[in-house]
């Protein structure tokens, strides 16, 4: 194996799932489709929560000064938006998705902008896109990558299903941040420490709670636009972190 393998299975993972999602879900109706969109919403939602319990991580908490952990995270989030609406992000990134959906899916049917942008936060966001690719970099193993994949191949089954093609476009922007964060483990080593993490993941929490009113059609959250959040918030814990 070589570095950046894990990665390499996860885009696999990713559109091979996808091809199985398509498939299945050109027998489904419209009606049955939609319902599908719903349960995703419902699913990401969870994960959502699942995210943001890291708030109330002991080492999370006991690393910030005190109340400083919903602190941290609503600075990650509030900068990350200014900066992220500064460069259109958003808009960028759904451009991007109307690129990939001219030249893979010229017939218009479906909702490709849609999977492409949902599928590629839900892909990216979460600690084992990061540690799974640190580790690889700083030749630890690719377990974590191989679960991750794992998990993404059903859900990318369940989104295409339902959203067609741009699910598995959306391996093209979750391969980039990933193989980032491999190059990253590779050349510095260890370099996020666990309330580092926690503070990352709970971020990730509240982008998840975006794609999720997406997804259940209840806002049109601008969630590409808090991606800097994600960055962001491990470099704010730390400034935090120098004041316990």
């Amino acid at each position: 194996m070589f570095v950046g393998f894990g990665t390499v299975v996860n885009i696999a993972a990713i559109v091979i799932g996808s091809g199985v999602g398509v498939v299945t879900g050109a027998k489904l109706k419209e009606s049955t489709r939609d319902l599908v969109t719903d349960v995703l919403g419902f699913i990401t939602l969870l994960a959502a929560g699942d995210a943001l319990i890291s708030l109330w991580h002991r080492n999370f908490a006991a690393a910030m000064p005190k109340g400083w952990t919903l602190l941290t995270v609503l600075a990650a989030l509030i900068i990350g938006a200014l900066l992220g609406s500064a460069l259109n992000l958003e808009i960028k990134l759904e451009r991007f998705g109307v690129v990939l959906k001219n030249r893979l899916n010229k017939s218009g049917k479906g909702h490709f902008v849609t999977g492409f942008v949902s599928a590629s936060l839900l892909f990216a966001i979460g600690p084992l896109a990061i540690l799974g690719s640190i580790s690889d970099g700083m030749g630890n193993g690719t377990q974590q990558l191989v679960l991750k994949s794992t998990l993404d191949f059903f859900t990318s089954i369940a989104f295409a299903s339902s959203l067609g093609w741009g699910v598995a476009a959306s391996a093209i922007p979750v391969g980039i941040y990933q193989f980032i964060w491999t190059g990253i483990g590779f050349g510095l080593g260890g370099i996020l420490t666990n309330y580092q993490i926690d503070a990352m993941t709970a971020t990730g929490g509240v982008l998840l709670l975006g794609i999720s009113f997406r997804l259940l059609k209840i806002k049109q959250v601008a969630v590409g636009n808090l991606l800097p959040a994600l960055f962001l918030a491990p470099i704010i814990a730390l400034i935090a972190h120098a004041f316990q």
